[in-house]
């Protein structure tokens, strides 16, 4: 089962059991991956959910059975990203292949990206060919870009744990407080919030704005990362800890 074409389809394409495959579709598996008809590949509705599946014709897939899925981490993580000058691309892929559930683009004081809607569109289209390949649950949800005061309003402590990475002054390390945290069973109606700067690092009004809503002020080494790169280290920490238990 593990060998199977993992390949996310909308709720407008199932009907009675019967997929009605995208031309973007039926060009991957028919003339990409080389699947013929009868050939098996696994669908996803991007939330959680599975099912076998076969091809039947040029357009269309037939389902078969559902399938037991579980490579979701076992708490929700949301990515609140500062949105760099590049490379938010390769972000957006490799969170979705470290277990991230949603990422929000920030528009920090010090960031200089303004992405249009186009941007969005093809950062979730990323999100889901990621999810696809690195065999997801679920596609990660990509916000509209939002101003870091207006995403406090929403990302704070009162629905989770929230940590700020920092790259300056002395902080204790975001792996050492993962894991000093108890040891209870996570369940996945938990949240954790990870805050990622921008190239010039967060302002302290900003800093000040992640206190009052209760986040917790943490390191991610000595060395000062590049804004792409720093995401990746947090996210992998995140995962590592919550695996681990």
């Amino acid at each position: 089962m593990a060998q199977l074409q993992r390949l996310t389809i909308a709720a407008s394409q199932w009907s009675d059991r019967q997929i009605a495959l995208t031309e973007a579709q039926q060009h991957y598996l028919y003339r990409v991956l080389r699947l013929k008809k009868q050939d098996q590949f696994i669908v996803m509705d991007g939330q959680g959910q599975g099912w076998l599946a076969m091809l039947q014709t040029e357009q269309t897939a037939q389902v078969l059975e559902p399938i037991a899925l579980q490579t979701e981490l076992p708490i929700a993580v949301t990515l609140l990203i500062a949105l760099p000058k590049t490379g938010m691309d390769d972000v957006v892929r490799q969170a979705t292949e470290l277990g991230v559930q949603r990422i929000v683009p920030i528009l920090s004081q010090r960031s200089l990206l303004k992405p249009s809607g186009q941007k969005l569109d093809r950062w979730q289209r990323i999100a889901q060919e990621a999810a696809e390949q690195s065999e997801r649950q679920f596609v990660p949800e990509i916000l509209a870009p939002q101003a870091w005061a207006t995403a406090l309003e929403t990302w704070n402590a009162t629905i989770g744990s929230c940590f700020f990475c920092e790259a300056r002054g002395e902080h204790p390390h975001l792996l050492s407080t993962l894991l000093a945290r108890p040891t209870e069973a996570p369940r996945q109606d938990q949240t954790w919030m990870v805050a990622i700067g921008p190239e010039g690092g967060w302002t302290d009004q900003e800093q000040q704005q992640a206190l009052a809503a209760g986040y917790q002020v943490v390191s991610l080494g000595a060395r000062v990362l590049r804004a792409v790169t720093a995401p990746l280290m947090a996210l992998s920490l995140m995962a590592a800890a919550l695996e681990m238990r």
